[in-house]
């Protein structure tokens, strides 16, 4: 049995190359799970990281009942780490959150409230503790994406999101598709709910994010979602007979 099955909520946390960073973010999960308002557990999703962060994450995995892992053979990226776990989590919501603790598990207490009237609902980054060098290009990458997808997202990087399971299955995947999130969501007839959250600076491990994946990468993946939504099929069925009328 699929252990992420005996809870109402399962946060995925991508992890490549966090070992400075993975016992106090299993900490601070472990806290916040504690007195979390829907029962909750984490599902940690190795990227094939080369230092010792899978070995961390399996040490909380054996420190928390409610801690569970995969681990890539090799590095795939996050849009294949989300979708891995989701594939994986039998809980009826997800949630996403990155290793670096620049967000707190604790907002989720935030974002769960609206999760039956909405399909997605999406953290916005409030006083954000990054250099101005990553917030500017962070600035022009979301309005060029704003205004290449029309989703009216403020802040589609913030790693703070609850998706309905069954929902988050049928989302196109593609590299890049965590840019995409609330807009795909939209394109399936979701409803998208944004919530602002606290951030916080960085104090263990280095980002993963240079200006090609901040910047050239988004603009490029915006042309492959525009591909994409010309060509998405969606369709609503109006009778049947296949229970036998």
């Amino acid at each position: 049995m699929n252990q992420t099955g005996k809870y109402e909520f399962c946060i995925i946390v991508p992890v490549y190359n966090e070992e400075g960073n993975i016992i106090r973010l299993a900490e601070a999960l472990a806290e916040y799970v504690a007195h979390a308002s829907v029962t909750t557990c984490v599902l940690f999703v190795d990227d094939g990281s080369t230092d010792k962060s899978l070995e961390r994450v399996r040490e909380a995995s054996r420190k928390y009942q409610n801690m569970f892992h995969i681990g890539f053979a090799n590095n795939c990226g996050l849009s294949a780490a989300l979708k891995a776990g989701i594939d994986r989590v039998d809980a009826p919501y997800t949630g996403y959150i990155d290793a670096d603790l620049q967000t707190s598990p604790e907002d989720f207490e935030l974002l769960l409230p609206f999760r039956m009237d909405h399909e997605l609902i999406t953290g916005i980054r409030t006083g954000r503790r990054d250099s101005f060098g990553k917030k500017m290009t962070s600035r022009i990458a979301n309005s060029f994406r704003r205004m290449m997808t029309h989703d009216g997202v403020e802040d589609t990087g913030c790693p703070l999101k609850v998706i309905r399971t069954d929902f988050a299955r049928q989302i196109p995947f593609f590299k890049g598709m965590h840019r995409f999130l609330p807009a795909l969501i939209l394109m399936m007839g979701g409803k998208v709910k944004q919530i602002p959250v606290r951030h916080f600076e960085r104090i263990a491990g280095q980002s993963k994010y240079h200006l090609r994946n901040r910047l050239i990468s988004p603009f490029i993946d915006c042309f492959a979602y525009r591909w994409m939504k010309k060509r998405y099929i969606s369709y609503e069925i109006k009778t049947e007979n296949m229970g036998g009328e």
